[in-house]
């Protein structure tokens, strides 16, 4: 399906009131829309703060085991040179730059997807698996919700939270992800405004806990606007927070950067439920590729970056978040 094909059928369905469920790859090269009842059909399974379409396995007995492989540092150093002159020069001024992960771990997708423990969960069988702690945006009773989530810090460093509320480049990478959400979605939605400001969250994975950096940022959408969530939510990707900004330049210096397709990472999935929508950005991201795992993570360049610590946080976030 084409994404002008995409946002007609979304469109129609929250005219509607069709319950359904929608992913869409970073690109926008191959969305997906079913409605609920038959995501499962599609190989499709979803678990969205409390709503899901499976019957939950008992934990499972297994102990998981977990080893990463990320790409060397010169690769990345190389990567991370050439944004920086783009930096530089003002074709950019943050830009989230990702990488595959190589991962071996004796759990499988299915085994991840029913262990893991996030707000939003979606397993596409045999291809990948999001377990997924950022909020895309929410929509309910007229209201735009957006938690972008910009800023990570190992919660075991002492005086973490003050460490990370108080670091100047965490603080501007912030500023701006926060200041380019705000401006997207006054393209959607009026009285927009940030209602909380870099509240921390913490997050317990498989060998570590991570305390992340959020706001909240909300706005009015006009009255019949279901029948136009397809094209509310077209307006509003790539999500700004795993691009960067200037979003169009940023766009395309990530393509020359990373030099690999993203697919569904860092695009989004969400459900609808006949009301009210909820979505995530896809990311902590496993990708089958024949018989290998990868995980691909990231995080934000700015002027202020230090390669050495933006490729310790590329690894950092590679981990399952298992109960």
């Amino acid at each position: 399906m084409n994404f002008e094909n995409f946002v007609r059928q979304m469109n129609k369905m929250g005219e509607n009131g069709i319950p359904f469920l929608f992913v869409i790859d970073y690109e926008m090269n191959s969305p997906i829309i079913c409605p609920l009842e038959d995501a499962a059909k599609s190989g499709l399974y979803y678990a969205v703060k409390g709503l899901r379409n499976y019957v939950p396995a008992n934990s499972t007995d297994e102990t998981l085991k977990f080893a990463k492989f990320p790409i060397a540092y010169k690769d990345y150093q190389i990567a991370f040179h050439h944004v920086a002159q783009q930096i530089g020069l003002g074709n950019t001024f943050l830009l989230n730059l990702t990488f595959p992960t190589k991962i071996e771990t004796n759990w499988n997708l299915k085994t991840i997807f029913e262990n893991s423990d996030a707000p939003y969960r979606l397993l596409c069988q045999e291809h990948f698996v999001v377990f997924s702690p950022e909020c895309f945006v929410q929509i309910s009773n007229g209201i735009i919700s957006s938690y972008p989530m910009k800023g990570t810090i190992d919660a075991d460093i002492p005086g973490a939270e003050k460490v990370i509320l108080s670091d100047e480049k965490e603080k501007a990478e912030h500023a701006t992800i926060v200041d380019l959400i705000r401006n997207d979605l006054s393209m959607v939605a009026s009285r927009v405004h940030v209602k909380r400001y870099r509240y921390i969250d913490k997050i317990v994975t498989n060998d570590k806990s991570l305390l992340q950096v959020s706001s909240e940022i909300v706005g009015q959408l006009p009255p019949g606007y279901r029948k136009n969530l397809g094209t509310i939510i077209g307006k509003l990707l790539p999500a700004g927070s795993i691009s960067g900004a200037p979003k169009e330049s940023t766009l395309k210096i990530i393509k020359e950067s990373e030099g690999y397709p993203r697919g569904y990472y860092t695009g989004i999935f969400g459900i609808f439920d006949g009301s009210n929508l909820d979505s995530a950005v896809m990311i902590r991201y496993i990708e089958q590729q024949e018989d290998q795992l990868y995980y691909k993570s990231g995080g934000g360049i700015t002027m202020h970056s230090d390669p050495a610590r933006e490729y310790q946080e590329l690894i950092d976030k590679v981990y399952v978040a298992a109960h």
